[in-house]
């Protein structure tokens, strides 16, 4: 084996089913995992974990592929697995679609020795060899492989120190940012979710010597999350309960809500859920938000304000990715009119009234639960960056959700029962919330028209393409309110184009 080697200890067959879903958890599509050991070493008992661990089915039938050479899955990340044992000539391999298995997925090598190098050299390594009455399994891979293998190492340990241990991991979701999402399965337990968010590394300064991260204030680790979680759940607002955590390493055990969101089978907004959850932010902003919020006896997490440079920071991604993807580059004194003309619409939101901005409130991040009553009813995830800003952001959020079409009816709907819930408790100038709703309602969706096009172009996320006209239209309703005057010429010249440049 090349390279530096991990060792992890597997008692027996179960803890061997659970090191296969530890490296399943970090595979990713060009990777090729070398399974090496004598004949009854555990290599196809391991296989079978991997491959059942990508395809989220622990019955799944994977027979061992000695006679036929090679079998196909087709899994979370398609997955071929290899037996190389009866290969007669090592460039068979090759007729027997490797290339193309490492192109298109995984590939799973048992005697890998038998190609003859062809398998290349970037590549994980697995041996395995029986020892007392279990199994030691050494890993081996390149640097990047075995940083992502000591992460899920990590994660392994850190749950056999809790309730779950023994758990079985299965995928359940990626996001647009660092984080990843595990289902936590153990019988007799309710099933948990494993939040893994790792620390955010520091992106190049964009300006005054600050990366866009924190320009922007977005959390850089757990602390965040811990420390809303605590203050949203003290006031009675269904925040998953946290089971465990090591926030140095920046993992989470927390109460799994349920699976249901606000929209039906199609994909449509569900109104009765929509409403409810415009209620619930009118509940939210009734309350006087703290600006430190604890996150473990001795230590807060300070709420940042939403101001102007991270609003501004984030209306630019509109003019530094969406125009150049829909019109090509464009002049440096285009950039500087636009930021000139939003900063003219920023000074009206002086005068909003401000709250806690949980900032992605929409269909992504709300469970619903329909056997609960009230504000119970909502369960609500994903809201590490939140912060104090004006309190319509979510408003629009939710009306004009990124992920889900909201007819202009159903949008009006909405912020009906939003303001009918605010003036029933108490004082409640519509006219001004209004106002800051139409100005935040285009900030945001300028931003997200620049974020799904860099998840495009810069991370290779194509699948956030499909949502750039549902937020045209947005974009168009929104710049209909008065207050958007002084950028909407600029919108009506430039954000014509539905295409990209050629």
């Amino acid at each position: 084996m090349n390279g530096k080697v991990l060792q992890r200890r597997l008692a027996d067959e179960r803890r061997t089913v659970l090191f296969g879903e530890d490296i399943a958890a970090i595979l990713k599509p060009g990777d090729v995992l070398a399974l090496e050991g004598d004949l009854g070493a555990g290599k196809t008992t391991l296989a079978r974990a991997v491959i059942r661990a990508l395809a989220g089915d622990p019955a799944l039938e994977v027979p061992s592929p000695t006679f036929t050479l090679v079998q196909s899955y087709d899994a979370r990340i398609p997955a071929r697995h290899f037996d190389l044992y009866r290969l007669s000539d090592p460039g068979e391999l090759l007729e027997l679609g490797f290339d193309e298995a490492r192109e298109e997925g995984v590939a799973l090598v048992e005697w890998p020795e038998r190609a003859g190098g062809l398998i290349g050299e970037d590549v994980i390594h697995v041996r395995l060899a029986e020892e007392g009455d279990g199994r030691v399994a050494e890993i081996a891979a390149p640097s990047e492989a075995l940083a992502r293998l000591k992460r899920s190492f990590a994660i392994r340990d850190f749950v056999e120190k809790t309730e779950w241990a023994n758990g079985h991991r299965a995928f359940l979701l990626g996001d647009a940012s660092t984080r990843a999402y595990e289902t936590l399965s153990l019988e007799g337990r309710p099933r948990v979710i494993l939040m893994n968010a790792p620390q955010r590394p520091d992106g190049p300064p964009v300006r005054g010597g600050k990366p866009y991260s924190r320009i922007a204030h977005l959390a850089e680790n757990v602390k965040p999350f811990v420390a809303i979680d605590r203050a949203l759940r003290e006031r009675r607002f269904a925040a998953p309960e946290i089971f465990g955590q090591d926030i140095g390493q920046g993992i989470l055990l927390i109460e799994d809500l349920g699976s249901e969101g606000v929209l039906d089978e199609a994909g449509r907004p569900i109104p009765e859920r929509y409403l409810a959850a415009a209620e619930l932010l009118a509940a939210l902003h009734a309350f006087d938000w703290p600006k430190e919020c604890e996150i473990v006896p001795g230590a807060r997490h300070r709420l940042p304000d939403y101001d102007r440079d991270a609003m501004t920071i984030e209306v630019e991604l509109y003019v530094d990715w969406y125009l150049p993807e829909m019109a090509g580059r464009l002049e440096r004194h285009v950039h500087e009119r636009f930021v000139r003309q939003w900063n003219s619409v920023f000074d009206r939101l002086e005068r909003a009234e401000k709250s806690l901005v949980l900032r992605d409130f929409h269909s992504p991040n709300l469970i619903w639960r329909g056997q609960r009553k009230s504000h119970d009813r909502l369960g609500l995830i994903d809201f590490q960056d939140a912060l104090i800003g004006p309190a319509a952001y979510d408003v629009a959020s939710l009306a004009m959700d990124a992920r889900a079409t909201v007819e202009p009816a159903l949008e009006r709907a909405i912020l009906d029962a939003y303001c009918r819930a605010r003036a029933a408790a108490g004082a409640f100038d519509r006219s001004a919330f209004e106002e800051a709703y139409a100005i935040m309602a285009a900030q945001r969706n300028s931003k997200i028209l620049g974020i799904f096009v860099r998840l495009n172009r810069r991370d290779g996320k194509p699948q956030y393409m499909k949502h750039l006209p549902r937020i045209r239209d947005y974009m168009a309703r929104a710049l209909g309110h008065e207050a958007l005057a002084p950028v909407r010429e600029f919108y009506a010249g430039m954000d014509v184009l539905a295409e990209p440049a050629a």
